[in-house]
């Protein structure tokens, strides 16, 4: 708000210097409000002025250029208004900062005065499959187009939200090609530094892709596998909890929300269980907590993990009995960014009761899918596990070095496995066992923008499948 009144000030000022004549009542306003009440007594005072002009005969003598004078005066007045509103609803100059785990446009709205906030991301990309056996094609696609758009109420309480558009449609005909959906939408109300309220869609604070996943904040055309398939981004709930800082190293989040419902639960694990805020089952609750150490001493260097359990039975028979489903999913990270040095590490580990109940109602329910595999896709791994590391620098400074561009290769190595034990009864799937080794280039012209490309080298225990060649651009405003 001292920015705003700044602002505010600043536009008077320069309103009152452009004007020859001095009003002593107009030396100080602190609000837009204080500035229409000038404007409506200098109208009362102009309207007076003219009433006195028609009198005949007139009580007083009064000038026509004191009226012209002051009705240019509340003219420009009434014109600063109007722009100082514009410029306090939508800045012309955002600054781009994470706040709260969120990605730094997401976050616009933390650093906006009172009123609206309006921001995004796009991301596209081409992919040509290499070693291609024929079952999967070479694509382009507009990966998604988002919009953040928030609404602060008060300086305590304020609004978020991420609208997204995928893959360029939500349909075609008969085909479904895309889809829009809200990937979140949600109240913080701010108590003290140690303790604030969300409640709403929330993203689920696990991993290091699932809150910031703009696409200038990761390497590479798509987001590490296995912050897709062992932790199912973008994972969000409706839910609410409390998040804040401990220290200001220190800092954690925690909710309570819907639990996931095992029954879109697979071999490639439980991304399909989310509810994601659409008529989401709740007869089980899910607990999500995470908590990240930032050390003074290590400036750009996190620490942090997550936990998430909770049942997934959701209060439904699986092969004619009740199951809890109880399941659970932990991940540890570290992040380390350090003058054009940028490292990632990240490793996941989950487990799910009664996975073999779950597999034969999966069974049951969708019949076999390939005669040659009868439980192809159907069986629900009783593990899962997951973990990647990755690392890329910034050449350019050692080129330029005032440079405001950025040029980094990256190499990320991938290992998970959605059914790293297969329930009793069932088999393993070693199809499901991938390594994954990528290369790449990031290129930024501007901050806000970047180019990319990678190659993927996939490397699975049983079964071929093709490497794949990105390029794509992604952006943030």
């Amino acid at each position: 708000m001292k920015k705003n009144n700044q602002l505010l000030k600043s536009g008077v000022l320069t309103a009152l210097v452009a004007l020859s004549t001095p009003v002593s009542a107009l030396e100080k306003p602190q609000t837009m409000e204080d500035m229409w009440k000038i404007i409506q007594a200098q109208q009362k005072q102009i309207d007076e002025m003219k009433t006195a002009m028609n009198a005949v005969p007139p009580p007083v003598k009064t000038a026509s250029g004191d009226v012209k004078q002051l009705e240019r005066k509340t003219d420009v007045l009434s014109q600063e208004v109007e722009k100082l509103r514009t410029n306090l609803s939508i800045p012309e100059e955002a600054k781009y900062k994470s706040a709260y785990g969120l990605g730094p446009a997401a976050s616009k709205i933390y650093s906006a005065g009172k009123g609206l906030s309006i921001g995004g991301y796009g991301e596209g990309n081409y992919s040509a499959k290499v070693g291609d056996k024929g079952n999967s094609n070479d694509s382009a696609d507009l990966t998604r187009g988002v919009l953040y758009v928030g609404y602060k109420f008060t300086d305590r309480i304020l609004f978020n939200s991420e609208i997204e558009f995928e893959h360029a449609s939500s349909g075609e005909g008969s085909e479904l090609k895309g889809e829009v959906g809200i990937e979140f939408a949600s109240l913080d109300f701010f108590i003290n530094q140690k303790a604030n309220a969300r409640t709403g869609l929330v993203l689920m604070p696990m991993g290091l892709v699932n809150r910031i996943h703009e696409p200038l904040f990761y390497f590479g055309n798509h987001r590490p596998e296995v912050e897709q398939r062992i932790i199912p981004s973008t994972w969000r709930e409706m839910g609410a909890g409390l998040f804040g800082a401990i220290t200001p190293e220190l800092t954690y989040t925690a909710y309570v929300v819907n639990g996931l419902d095992a029954t879109g639960f697979t071999s490639d694990g439980i991304r399909e269980g989310r509810g994601g805020g659409s008529n989401a089952r709740a007869e089980n609750f899910g607990y999500v907590a995470r908590m990240d150490y930032d050390p003074g001493a290590l400036p750009g260097l996190t620490v942090g993990g997550s936990a998430y359990v909770g049942n997934s039975g959701q209060n439904q028979t699986f092969a004619g009995q009740k199951a809890d489903v109880f399941t659970q999913l932990y991940e540890a990270h570290v992040q380390w960014k350090y003058r054009g040095l940028e490292f990632r590490t990240l490793g996941s580990w989950g487990h799910i009761n009664d996975a073999a109940q779950v597999t034969a109602a999966n069974i049951a329910r969708n019949g076999p899918i390939d005669p040659d595999h009868p439980n192809a896709g159907q069986v629900v791994g009783s593990e899962n596990y997951g973990f990647y590391t990755e690392v890329g620098y910034d050449v350019l400074p050692l080129l330029w070095q005032d440079t405001t561009q950025y040029l980094a290769p990256f190499f990320r190595y991938e290992k998970l496995n959605t059914m790293a034990k297969a329930p009793v009864g069932y088999a393993n799937d070693p199809t499901r066992d991938w390594r994954i080794y990528q290369v790449g280039l990031q290129y930024k012209p501007i901050p806000n923008v970047v180019i990319k490309a990678d190659y993927r080298n996939y490397a699975a225990k049983q079964g071929p499948l093709p490497d794949d060649f990105n390029l794509g651009f992604g952006f943030i405003f």
